[in-house]
């Protein structure tokens, strides 16, 4: 008399396997209607109504067997008061009913269609020929499509939002795709509700400040909080997600609509969110905390070294996005993270590269180019009980392996400058080699310059009689004429490449080279000029 007509697990049984995709999207009852070999009528009640599944009954009172969103579906066999029928279905939530008539109703009876029209239930016809098995079918069919249309439309958003990821801007990359899947606004908050990002158009102050409060309710600010929460606000749909890490970010959604897979894609942008927004797990929290602690109360950098995760050699990369923009602490901690390190300067203020600094690699059988070499000479490093000879890195202890120097590579939508390998007692000069080295990439318009070590004739001259030859050479030279100098000889001698490393104007440069070459009674266009002053400005 009264059964399911869509497969449905036993009441007892707990549900130990989550949905693997999307909920399926409800059925819109047009589209049922609209399939013509049905032949199924709306006689009375709403059009619009959406159907989550089909149930047949010819219980006099099918209430207590619904969920809700049903097509019920009746012959009205033991039917005998339409008023209190349809009032039960109504308050079991029930989408529409199907009467069918014949053979036990010749017609739809009329007191079932004014209770009909009067409750709000939508009521379709059901000719003879049109089984109920048929209609149930019919509804499969148009969920298997739902569900594969939104299978697809979740899977497009995953790839967009990956992309998204990958991006130099990564945090307001996503958040601008998961506007545009969703159609609304998406937006980046705090615990105490300050919008870090935000992308998609924003809703009226009313229903802005209904999602700040909802975010402020899964914000992890206290034991016991939820993960998601969701509310309405004049016909707005607002949703609150705290990501992970501990950081009580929150990802807050404000969209006119609400389709079955938004959830789902959401969750996405959550995890991705999480990652991007998420310290990286390199040197420990506390480790950088006690090192900075104790180099405030007066450590050297040799001292708070170990508490970073290692002693050296240290590379120091200055870098800027290539679009001109200005990097936000979120950005450029998604640059170092994709550089695999968590020591991440952006705070310097605007107009100001950010700052990187890099610890020694840690796979031991990565090959990667060392400063002017190109990748198809760049050697394998050894790999573990190995050894590698190599005369320009220090030689490991008996019974243990040197860690290799770090070495970057370019990234995309970034222009990096970078240090040779340091120790940490040199960092400050790294740091000004790193500042040259990426005003020269800006000027070649590389993505990634590697300043090189010394090496080759030059590194034969003892370092101190080398730096004293330099001190004397270059005494007559300020420091704004040494530093455009050596600019203007790492450049070949050109002009305008010169004038954009040093953000200055061609005859700036110009002049400057000529009071050097004053200063210096020497002939810049010699070449033996030109190698021994760079021979001396490498020492400085």
């Amino acid at each position: 008399m009264d059964e399911p007509s869509m497969p449905n697990s036993s009441a007892g049984a707990p549900q130990t396997t989550p949905p693997t995709g999307p909920p399926t999207p409800p059925i819109p009852l047009a589209e049922l209607l609209a399939r013509e070999e049905l032949g199924l009528l709306r006689i009375a009640g709403p059009a619009d109504a959406d159907l989550l599944w089909v149930h047949t009954s010819e219980m006099a009172d099918p209430y207590p067997y619904l969920l809700g969103g049903e097509l019920l579906l009746s012959a009205g066999v033991l039917l005998t008061d339409p008023d209190h029928y349809v009032g039960r279905l109504v308050q079991a939530g029930a989408a529409a009913l199907g009467f069918g008539v014949r053979p036990v109703h010749e017609t739809v009876p009329a007191a079932l269609i004014e209770a009909c029209d009067r409750q709000g239930l939508p009521l379709l016809e059901v000719p003879p020929e049109t089984p109920f098995t048929t209609i149930a079918r019919a509804v499969w069919r148009l969920m298997a499509e739902a569900r594969h249309r939104e299978l697809r439309r979740v899977t497009r958003a995953q790839q967009a939002l990956a992309t998204a990821a990958a991006r130099p801007d990564p945090v307001p990359a996503v958040l601008h795709q998961l506007a545009t899947q969703l159609g609304g606004r998406a937006a980046l908050l705090t615990a105490r509700g300050q919008e870090l990002h935000a992308a998609g158009r924003r809703p009226d102050p009313e229903a802005a400040g209904a999602l700040t409060r909802l975010a402020r309710v899964v914000a992890r600010e206290r034991p016991g909080s939820p993960s998601s929460a969701t509310d309405t606000h004049g016909g707005t749909h607002l949703s609150a997600y705290a990501l992970g890490g501990g950081e009580g970010l929150v990802l807050a959604l404000a969209t006119r609509h609400r389709e079955s897979g938004d959830h789902t894609v959401a969750g996405i942008a959550v995890v991705l969110l999480s990652l991007l927004a998420a310290p990286h797990q390199g040197a420990d929290a506390a480790g950088r905390s006690a090192a900075l602690v104790r180099m405030l109360l007066g450590a050297s950098p040799a001292e708070v070294a170990p508490l970073l995760g290692s002693t050296g050699p240290w590379t120091v990369i200055h870098a800027r996005r290539t679009d001109g923009a200005q990097a936000d602490a979120l950005t450029a901690g998604a640059l170092g993270a994709s550089l695999g390190t968590a020591l991440v300067d952006a705070e310097r203020g605007a107009g100001e590269a950010v700052r990187v600094l890099l610890g020694p690699g840690p796979e031991p059988d990565r090959i990667s180019a060392r400063p002017g070499e190109t990748a198809a000479q760049a050697r394998p490093t050894a790999q573990p009980g190995e050894t590698t000879p190599d005369p320009a890195r220090p030689t490991a202890q008996a019974g243990e392996r040197a860690p290799d120097p770090a070495r970057p590579t370019p990234r995309p939508g970034w222009t990096l400058g970078a240090s040779a390998p340091t120790p940490v007692t040199a960092l400050a000069a790294a740091d000004a080699v790193a500042a040259r080295a990426l005003a020269h990439a800006r000027a070649t318009r590389a993505p990634l310059t590697v300043d090189a070590p010394t090496g080759g004739l030059a590194a034969l001259v003892p370092p101190e009689q080398a730096a004293a030859h330099a001190r004397a050479l270059l005494a007559p030279l300020t420091a704004p004429l040494a530093d455009t100098l050596r600019c203007w000889l790492s450049l070949h001698g050109s002009w305008d490449r010169t004038a954009v490393a040093l953000g200055v104007h061609r005859n700036t440069v110009r002049q400057r080279i000529g009071r050097c070459g004053e200063l210096l009674a020497m002939d810049l266009d010699d070449m033996d000029v030109r190698t021994e002053l760079w021979f001396a400005l490498r020492q400085t």
